[in-house]
Formats: structure tokens, sequence, C-alpha cells
């Protein structure tokens, strides 16, 4: 199971993510979004976990509890583009006549 992880402390390493994660069970990867021009990292991550019984269960601890003057935020991520196909609207285009009868444009005004 995918879990998200937000409101990090700044400071952290992946490898905390593990060890916090690592309690438990099997943690197959975390990674935590770091920003492209200052190299720190956003506050959030995310970490795998394939035991979905064990992932629920860091779920249900870690969510809301306090790291470094920080409440952590903990619950099962969800793709970007989930339902995304559902939710677009449709772009209404309204139907050309088909027995309209093309005419050349003749201008805004009358020439007087």
């Amino acid at each position: 199971m995918d879990i998200y992880v937000g409101s990090i402390p700044f400071k952290w390493k992946e490898a905390k993510l593990v060890e916090i994660f690592g309690e438990f069970g099997e943690v197959h990867s975390a990674k935590i979004v770091i920003d492209k021009i200052t190299r720190q990292n956003k506050g959030f991550a995310f970490v795998e976990m394939p035991n979905d019984e064990e992932a629920k269960a860091a779920i249900e601890a870690l969510d809301g509890k306090e790291f470094d003057e920080r409440k952590i935020i903990v619950n099962k991520s969800v793709p970007n583009n989930a339902g995304s196909l559902d939710k677009k609207k449709k772009k209404h285009y309204p139907s050309k006549p088909e027995n309209k009868e093309w005419k050349p444009f003749k201008g805004i005004g009358k020439k007087r």
C-alpha cells in the first residue's frame, strides 16, 4: 500500500521514515519529495509497505502524532489522476446544422 506522509519536519531523511514505519512492518520504499531549486524537502513524502494490514496499522497509529514539534499527516496515498477521466467536464461544442448554406463574409458595415 502506498502511504502519503504530510507535514514532516524539513530536516528528516528517508532513513527516518523507514525507522518510524518499520516498527509496524516491512517498508518497501520511502521517498521524500525534494524541491529541485532549493534542494529542501517539500514537507511531504510517500512510503510503500507491501502488507496492507501493517500499512493500515501504521496509518492509524501515526496520523496526527507529533514529531519534532510537528503533527504529521498520514493516510492512504491516492494517485494524482485517480478518477480524473470521470470528473473532467466534457466540453460542449454546438452541433453544426447539416443543411446550412455557406455564405462569404461581406464585412462589418455598409459603405456609404
